[in-house]
């Protein structure tokens, strides 16, 4: 390590460029700053570190900055002495991030200036006071404590118990402040939550000059673009069980992912605070609250005033450990956060299929009717589930004796048509000595743990329950052991696993969740409390594929998620209730989660909570049929709902949603690995594809699935048309020739397909995904403007880990162009063989030829019959019967 030393001249370039996008007086100085000074500075080839010093209590922070591969900085900040080591948390970065070479620009005695690399990005660090600010050019990109909020409260021991080796960690020098109320222990209701450390929270703040637009930090029941919080509480990140949530509110829900997007027309960059305690995020604009003459005045001057967005990160406990993500695309954003975090797990096909669930389904008769109902009434689907009722006693792992008395019986009917069933496993464990799981969990002191030492126990819907410490990664082995066929009995290979209730919920809890100052070994649940959802997923999809031998990808849904959760499976939005709003707010939910890594998302159709009319049930399988988690959902005391009991024209209609669904499972299917080779989100707002177009930043009714199909569900009650807003200059979007405008469509038009890209379905829908497998494909390809088009087609197994493992995949890139449309294969070192083939061709945006030659790789050819609809200019070319997995050209003439 090298100690710096500063020169002179380089701070007039530093005061310039701060000069130029801030106003200084409206900031504090460095009298006016707790944290002022740079007190010792080193660095090494890819870690500077230095020492703030609190002036009002002397307590010495260690900063830490990093530069990290794929344009991100990490920046950290910890006691430099704690008490007792602060938590950090493990098991969500996939690893060690990889660090790049920092190098000194300039520096002076209170200043120093860093390359980052890539087009002159230039890290700034000030000591007066202290802030960080991230330059690229004269632009200033990003500022850190630029608002001088930075807050640590620093770990304590109270006076009158504080031991001699307490006294010699370092801490002899504080200046102690005097106790106040709540230090020490806090109590909402009737709940005390003690602190034996004390008060611990963190803060930091971020400004975005340029910004006006910021997305993100799931879950909430609210609008795609974040909201200015100014004057109300900030956004909450706390996983709660929340009955009946209400919609356009900041409060916390069931996950919570601390990531924030900024997107202006310039760039995209990414903040991810990595800190699993109780988060609030403060947002404030310069541009919010405005007038609407103070806006008009400001178009009549042409106001000079950058819009900015402020950023105020507040945890409860922890260190500040936060990644900054430059971007500068939308897509490399997510490449970034995706090289930190992981990719969305590849689910099975069957995964993104039609689900039927409700609570209850009520024993195995009740079952075997659902499915035949399904058969007699010729509309598909891939999975049933079975909820808390199915289980001996709410005693999960185990089946109701009279209820379910021969599941293997049920699931083999179900196999045998190729189907498959979910059952509910919760992490609250009855405590009943009767119970094997329970009196496992307790012999190997796997519980979490009370403030005093105890088993910690809550109730729940089994009544007094004991909570499994999933932390403990031998906790969460055994959990996985446990779905062994020969451990769960009656289980087979179609049956998948649902884990809910998983944010904790404690019904007799605080907030309806555990007590923060119970333990999970040395540390406090307040430490781990976002974290926990995670790891009883986690535990849990591991255990799916421990009883395969590690050969079949897992199916897991979860209520309860944080940063990393998109590694083990889907998520959805909870319990929901049958209103036009909530079918609404779900668009905006689900893309969130998308941009932060969760694709896996969708919410209950028909809602959870009350009984939709046949309109909004219609509306709300037309609009889940384009989400990517497909699930009908309904609570125990609301009259049944499956897609027959609505009269014959509402079943057509859900029957047309659900098979259309079908259809397109192999776009959907390409999708998801290209999401889990990239990190792209499946379902993504307007903008991610048209980052220029600032008429999309704040659309939250229309979505696109991938790049190449725009949807805009109808969720207005009494809707007889859509106001679809078509991006995109120059590019075509099918069934419409309008390009970046608005258009009231009938309510027919509501999805779209992009000029210029292929898109792969199976137009032959049967019972389920399963039986379509070795299905013949239909090619739609919608020309461009340029009559040129290009999409892709992957097919494997659908079920197993082949694709990776043994690269068992085909892949192949198709394109038209100068009326030649042909097929490559874009992963030759795989090895897959399939008996599917390409059964029809539709063209759509072209004119009519005088022949059609096909021409296969061995090179034969043959014509091919073709018919062309010269009022929709649709050209389709009828069984050109090539093998999907093979090459060949057809050839316009």
């Amino acid at each position: 390590y090298v100690v710096l030393s500063f020169s002179l001249l380089p701070l007039i370039l530093l005061l310039c460029l701060s000069a130029q996008a801030v106003d200084r007086s409206n900031f504090k100085t460095c009298d006016q700053s707790a944290f002022c000074k740079l007190d010792t500075l080193e660095l090494s080839d890819s870690r500077l570190t230095l020492q703030l010093i609190n002036d009002n209590n002397k307590v010495r922070l260690l900063l830490e900055l990093y530069r990290l591969q794929g344009n991100m900085t990490r920046v950290k900040i910890n006691e430099l002495k704690p008490l007792k080591p602060r938590y950090e948390v493990p098991d969500v970065l996939i690893s060690d991030p990889i660090t790049e070479a920092l190098s000194v620009v300039a520096q002076d005695e209170n200043s120093l200036v860093l390359s980052l690399g890539g087009k002159d990005q230039r890290l700034i660090v000030s000591a007066q006071p202290f802030r960080l600010d991230i330059v690229e050019g004269p632009q200033v990109l990003m500022s850190l404590n630029s608002r001088g909020l930075l807050a640590f409260e620093h770990l304590r021991a109270r006076k009158d118990t504080k031991s001699e080796s307490e006294q010699a960690t370092g801490q002899e020098n504080i200046k102690e402040e005097e106790d106040k109320p709540g230090m020490w222990e806090e109590t909402f209701k009737s709940h005390t939550d003690s602190k034996p450390n004390g008060p611990s929270s963190i803060s930091l703040d971020f400004s975005l000059p340029g910004v006006e637009h910021v997305y993100g930090i799931p879950e909430h029941a609210d609008t795609l673009k974040l909201k200015n919080t100014d004057g109300s509480d900030p956004y909450r990140l706390y996983n709660l069980d929340v009955f009946q949530y209400e919609l356009h509110n900041p409060m916390a829900l069931y996950g919570a992912v601390p990531v924030l997007i900024s997107h202006s027309n310039d760039r995209t960059m990414g903040i991810f605070w990595l800190n699993a305690a109780e988060t609030w995020v403060d947002i404030s604009s310069n541009t919010a609250g405005k007038t609407v003459f103070g806006k008009i005045l400001d178009f009549v001057q042409v106001s000079n005033e950058v819009p900015q967005t402020d950023v105020r990160w507040i945890s409860e406990s922890g260190l500040i450990d936060v990644f900054i993500m430059l971007g500068p695309k939308p897509a490399d954003v997510f490449t970034q956060y995706a090289s930190l975090t992981g990719t969305q797990s590849f689910p099975p096909l069957s995964a993104l299929a039609y689900h039927q669930c409700r609570w209850n389904y009520n024993d195995q008769e009740d079952v075997k009717t659902v499915d035949q109902g399904f058969d007699e009434h010729d509309i598909p689907y891939d999975f049933i589930w079975l909820d808390i009722e199915h289980a001996d006693g709410k005693r999960y792992f185990t089946w109701d004796p009279s209820n379910f008395p021969q599941p293997k019986e049920m699931l083999q009917g179900l196999m045998d048509k190729r189907r498959k069933l979910v059952a509910i496993v919760d992490p609250h464990i009855r405590v009943d000595s009767g119970y094997k799981i329970h009196n496992e969990i307790r012999s190997k002191n796997f519980y979490v743990k009370n403030k005093d030492g105890g088993d910690y126990e809550g109730w729940c819907w089994p009544g007094n329950s004991g909570y499994p410490d999933f932390t403990n990664p031998e906790m969460r082995a055994w959990w996985a052991s446990q779905f062994a066929y020969d451990q769960y009995e009656g289980s087979m290979e179609n049956q998948y696993i649902w884990n809910d209730m998983n944010e904790p919920s404690v019904f007799n809890g605080p907030e309806v969740t555990m007590h923060k100052d119970a333990l999970h070994g040395v540390w406090e649940h307040r430490d781990v409390h976002n974290l926990y959802g995670l790891y009883v997923q986690k535990a849990t999809a591991d255990g799916l594929i421990l009883r395969s031998g590690g050969v079949q990808r897992p199916f897991v849904l979860t209520r309860a998620f944080f940063a990393g959760s998109q590694r083990y499976g889907a998520v959805w939005t909870g319990d929901n209730a049958a209103e036009w709003g909530h079918l609404k707010v779900s668009i905006p939910m689900c893309l969130s989660l998308g941009l932060v890594g969760i694709s896996f998302c969708g919410a209950d159709v028909g809602g959870f909570f009350k009984h939709p009319s046949a309109e909004l049930l219609v509306r709300w399988y037309q609009a889940g049929a384009y989400q990517p988690f497909f699930r009908a959902h309904a609570h125990i005391d609301t009259p049944r709902r499956e897609p027959w009991l609505f009269g014959p024209e509402n079943t057509a209609l859900i029957r047309e949603a659900i098979r259309q669904r079908y259809a397109l499972l192999p776009y959907w299917y390409q999708l998801f690995y290209n999401t889990h080779r990239t990190g792209q989100p499946v379902m993504r707002p307007l903008w991610v594809e048209y980052p220029d177009d600032v008429a999309t930043f704040s659309i939250e009714d229309e979505y696109l699935i991938g790049k190449d199909l725009l949807v805009h569900p109808v969720t207005d009650e009494g809707a007889t048309g859509v106001t679809a807003y078509l991006p995109g200059k120059g590019e075509v979007m099918c069934f419409s020739t309008l390009n970046g405008t608005s258009q009231t469509l009938s309510l027919g038009f509501y999805f779209f397909q992009r000029g210029g890209s292929i898109i792969c379905r199976k137009d032959r829908v049967r019972r389920s995904s399963s039986c379509m497998e070795n299905d013949p494909y239909t090619l739609y390809v919608a020309l461009s403007s340029q009559g040129s088009a290009e999409g892709e087609l992957y097919i494997d197994d659908f079920h197993t880990f082949s694709f990776e493992e043994a690269k068992q995949f085909v892949h192949r890139h198709l394109s038209f162009s100068a009326n030649t449309l042909s097929s490559r294969n874009l992963a030759p070192d795989s090895q897959f063989s399939t008996a599917s083939w390409i059964e029809k061709i539709v063209i759509i945006g072209g004119s009519q030829p005088s022949s059609v030659t096909l021409k296969n790789a061995d090179g034969t050819e043959s014509a091919l019959e073709f018919e062309f609809d010269s009022t929709l200019a649709v050209l389709t070319l009828r069984k050109p019967g090539v093998n999907a997995a093979a090459d060949w050209t057809v050839v316009l003439r």
